[in-house]
């Protein structure tokens, strides 16, 4: 006759196993530096080859973003400011071709040191984590970006004449894209909190009114235009991300 294991038992046996480290592998501190060294160093050649593939194909990136800004005639104020434009808009679409490239290489760093039940969560907020941030990146594109412009545009197109430095207009797009991407990986916060036991989503209901003034203020200071329309925009984004991140971890049982 044949006994089954409690299933304290096995609960307990189950979550040993989540908790081991299945590669652990015994390293000094200078292996550890010079893994991180080499993973450090294959990141930045595809940095490199990233900025020098887009610098190569700079001009229809840069005729792209000018398309928010339709009726607009840009000026170079100083000479080859339009050189110095296209290295930095090459820089920033370098880093986020090469962006999957430096993912990998902080995961094989990161991966050995991690539990199975820590790995398991990593797929998942790395995929999230990537989406969000190009979803970010759209959303100021086709949203954030014509509104702000839109708004500059109207309030003085019957007394000035609209005609901006190219310098100041990507430092203006540029900014706002990637501050947008960086706000939309709240959810990812908020799921990491969850899983982790630090906040409950009845906690992070609680204080929905301090999440209100903080989603003002970080459109006020994540949008680099002074509209109210492009600050609500932002502020609703990440009204919206916040509670719908605050659903996901209810939905964990968290």
């Amino acid at each position: 006759m044949t006994q089954t294991k409690p299933e304290t038992t096995i609960e307990t046996d189950r979550d040993a196993y989540l908790d081991e480290l299945p590669d652990e592998v015994e390293m000094s501190l200078f292996d550890h530096l010079d893994e991180l060294r080499q993973r450090i160093f294959y990141a930045l050649i595809a940095v490199v080859l990233g900025v020098i593939g887009c610098f190569i194909f700079v001009k229809p990136i840069v005729q792209l973003l000018e398309i928010p800004a339709q009726g607009v005639k840009f000026l170079q104020l100083a000479p080859g400011e339009f050189f110095f434009v296209s290295i930095k808009v090459a820089g920033y679409s370098g880093i986020l071709v090469a962006s999957p490239v430096i993912l990998y290489q902080i995961i094989q760093f990161v991966v050995p040191g991690l539990t199975r039940r820590e790995r398991r969560l990593l797929a998942p907020v790395v995929l999230g984590s990537s989406i969000l941030f190009f979803v970010g990146i759209f959303f100021a594109y086709i949203a954030l970006i014509p509104a702000a412009l839109n708004f500059f545009i109207n309030y003085g197109g019957d007394v000035v004449e609209q005609s901006w430095s190219i310098d100041r207009y990507f430092e203006f797009i540029l900014l706002l894209l990637f501050s947008t991407g960086l706000a939309f990986q709240i959810p990812i916060i908020q799921l990491l909190l969850g899983f982790l036991g630090i906040v409950s989503s009845g906690q992070m209901l609680a204080g929905w009114r301090y999440i209100v003034l903080g989603a003002v203020v970080m459109g006020a200071i994540l949008t680099p235009s002074t509209d109210p329309l492009t600050q609500s925009l932002l502020a609703g984004a990440v009204l919206g991300l916040y509670f719908g991140g605050t659903g996901l971890v209810k939905l964990i049982g968290k």
